[in-house]
This record gives structure tokens, C-alpha cells and sequence, in this order.
């Protein structure tokens, strides 16, 4: 058991630490505080390989294995959750979703230009009456001339603006349930498939987050993604790689925490010396770093069940679900480490707050996750 990243692993590292700390953290105020969703970006991105990291090159992609993806999030992350998460919305899950089981011809024609950072990936699960109940899924999608008649909404969609692809499930059988749910890819630009509303979020602002709109979108049999009423359970075996991203994004958000608050602790002086001398101040940075390693090690053990093709349910939801809480509360911690300050947007601490909380809603709520563990241990 090997506890240690290897040499390519700890460059791939290293060169994503650059590039976050010199092209996002100049940015990463005032794209919070405008809701700018750096598009710009994406070419740089691309040229890193990070929007196709999962991917085999003979797609596009860089063709590495998740640890390497896991750190990749975690650094950008721990920069600016922002850039963190659509990353990790564009790999994980739209562009997976067409990896893992799209024909050739779709990945073909979908996957290498996602993969290289031709194109930005959406993906749609969530409504706005089925949320953790993804199965109560409404829109619905009808035969019709060789085709699907596509009408409903998304709620929640990364890119749902800026996308140009978007892997989403509808209806296809209301009276199956789960059973009759199905996957399509829609196309920007399709008649009848739109953007709807831009959320006003309270954390991951710059992170473009809206709805998506269905209204008589007519597309082809082609855009079927598998078959048919086997898109709920698509959908949840891509969570499953989803949530060690989720994951990461926590821990990446957690260390930049962290970090700020130990700097913090030893340039602010009360009593005539650095805080970080006072033994209040020393337990709380101790268990910050405690808690940030075993979310990390959890992490890492999900990527190398993943990446050994093994099951990863119950290891990614146990990773996410720790990850995320502790990723709360290691930046609340932070900003009880400022003081004042930490309450002001002059310092770090409560945008890492405000990112942090995300993490414990998106790609399955901590209770889901709960409910996810629970099952795995009890049907062993």
C-alpha cells in the first residue's frame, strides 16, 4: 500500500498548482463578485489536457486515471472552487456519460471535441420536483417521425449557457419509473432546446449555473444514448465517478482554507506574539489538517478502486460525504481563525465557506449519501 503520489503524478501537480495560482487567482474576486464564468479559460484548460483528463487519447484526452484527475480538481479547487467544479462537471459527467456508453460514432463525433476542449459539456439529472428523487423524472421524451419530441426543464446545469453539448435523461415510459428513463445528447442551437434562468448563487459564483428548457425539441434517434430506459441507471454509475470529483473539489477547497488560516495564525500578533502560539489556535489547525488527510485518503482510495475497474459506490459516497462536511467545517474553522477579518470579503476564508457548502448538496446530498452507504452495507 503506497500512500505516496508517484513522480508523473507529483509534476502533474505541480503544473496544475502554476497555473491555478498564476492564470485564476489574480481573477478569483472579481469573478465572484460578478458572476463571470471564465470562458476564457477553457483554451488554457485545453492546452493542460484538463478537459478531457479521464479520456483515452485515442479521443482526445489526456489519458490519465483518477488520482491524477482527483488532484487536478483538488488544485484548482484549492485556488477557486469555481473553476474546480466545471472541470469537474465537464469530465465526470458530460463527456463520461458519452465515454461509458455512447456508440463510436457518438464519441466520435461528441467526445474527441469535448475531450480536447472544442466544446463545453453540460449534463442534466436534477428538476425541480426531482431532485434526490432522481427518478421522478418529468420531462419526457416521444417517439415522433424517426426521432424524440423532447418537452421539459433541468434545473442546476453547469454550462446550461455556455454548453455545447448536453447529456440529459427524460421519460420515455412514465409508468416504469426508473425503468423508463432514457438518455439523449442535445446540440447548442437545436430548435427548442435553450437556457432558461441564471441562478444568483451563495457560493461557486463564478461557476455558470442555470436551467435548461425543452419546448417541442425535436432531435434524432442518433442523439439516443444507449438504450432505451436505461438512463436512470447510466445516470447513477456516472455518479459514482462524479462523487470522487465532488470529493476532491472539498478537499481542494478545504486546503486553500486551511492554508489561509495557517498564515493567518502567525502574522496576526495579540498578547505579543503570533496567535499560532496560543494552544486554542495550535488543536484547531490540528484538526484542519487531520481531517483535510483523512478526506484525502478516502479520496484517493475510491480513485485506485476506480482505476483497477473496481466498484465504487459505497467508497466514492463514503469519500463525498466526509469530504464535503469536513470541507464546511474546516473553513468555518478559518474563519474563526481571522477573527473579524475572516468575516470580510478581504480575506480568503469566507469565499472557501461559501464554495464549501455545495459540496455537501451536489451530485447526491449528504443524506443521499447516507442512504447510498447504508444500502451498500446491508446488501453485502
Amino acid at each position: 500500500m503506497d500512500f505516496e503520489l508517484n513522480d508523473e503524478q507529483k509534476q502533474v501537480r505541480m503544473s496544475v498548482r502554476e497555473f491555478a495560482e498564476g492564470e485564476i487567482a489574480p481573477h478569483v474576486r472579481e469573478w465572484d463578485e460578478t458572476q463571470h464564468f471564465p470562458v476564457e479559460l477553457v483554451p488554457k484548460l485545453a492546452e493542460l489536457g484538463l478537459m478531457g483528463v479521464i479520456f483515452p487519447e485515442s479521443y482526445g484526452g489526456a489519458g490519465m486515471g483518477y488520482v491524477e484527475y482527483a488532484t487536478i480538481i483538488e488544485e484548482l479547487s484549492r485556488v477557486d472552487g469555481s473553476v474546480g467544479i466545471s472541470v469537474a462537471a465537464h469530465n465526470s459527467l458530460c463527456s463520461n456519460h458519452i465515454y461509458m456508453f455512447g456508440t463510436e460514432e457518438q464519441k466520435q463525433k461528441y467526445l474527441v471535441p469535448l475531450a480536447r476542449g472544442e466544446q463545453l459539456g453540460a449534463w442534466g439529472l436534477t428538476e425541480a420536483g426531482a431532485g434526490s428523487d432522481a427518478s421522478g423524472t418529468r420531462t419526457t421524451a416521444v417517439k415522433r417521425n424517426g426521432g424524440w419530441l423532447v418537452n421539459g426543464s433541468k434545473n442546476f446545469i453547469t454550462h446550461a449557457v455556455h454548453g455545447d453539448v448536453c447529456v440529459a435523461v427524460a421519460s420515455t415510459d412514465r409508468a416504469m419509473r426508473s425503468k423508463g428513463i432514457t438518455a439523449f445528447i442535445f446540440e447548442k442551437g437545436t430548435r427548442g432546446f435553450m437556457p432558461g434562468k441564471k441562478e444568483d448563487k451563495l457560493g461557486l459564483r463564478a461557476s455558470e449555473t442555470a436551467s435548461v428548457i425543452f419546448e417541442d425539441c425535436f432531435i434524432s434517434d442518433d442523439n439516443r444514448l444507449g438504450p432505451e430506459g436505461l438512463g436512470f441507471i447510466q445516470a447513477m454509475q456516472i455518479l459514482d465517478g462524479g462523487r470522487i470529483s465532488i470529493a476532491a473539489l472539498a478537499v481542494g477547497i478545504a486546503q486553500g482554507a486551511y492554508e489561509s488560516a495557517l498564515k493567518y495564525s502567525q502574522e496576526r500578533q495579540q498578547f505579543g506574539k503570533p496567535i499560532s502560539e496560543f494552544q486554542a489556535i495550535q488543536f484547531k489547525l490540528a484538526d484542519m489538517a487531520t481531517q483535510i488527510d483523512a478526506a484525502r485518503l478516502l479520496m484517493y482510495r475510491a480513485c485506485y478502486l476506480k482505476d483497477n475497474g473496481k466498484k465504487v459506490t459505497k467508497e466514492s459516497a463514503m469519500a463525498k460525504l466526509y469530504a464535503s462536511e469536513i470541507s464546511v467545517k474546516v473553513c468555518e474553522e478559518a474563519i474563526q481563525i481571522h477573527g473579524g477579518y475572516g468575516y470580510t470579503k478581504d480575506y480568503p476564508p469566507e469565499k472557501y465557506w461559501r464554495d464549501s457548502k455545495l459540496c455537501t448538496i451536489g451530485e447526491g446530498t449528504s443524506e443521499i449519501q447516507r442512504m447510498v452507504i447504508a444500502r451498500q452495507l446491508l446488501n453485502q
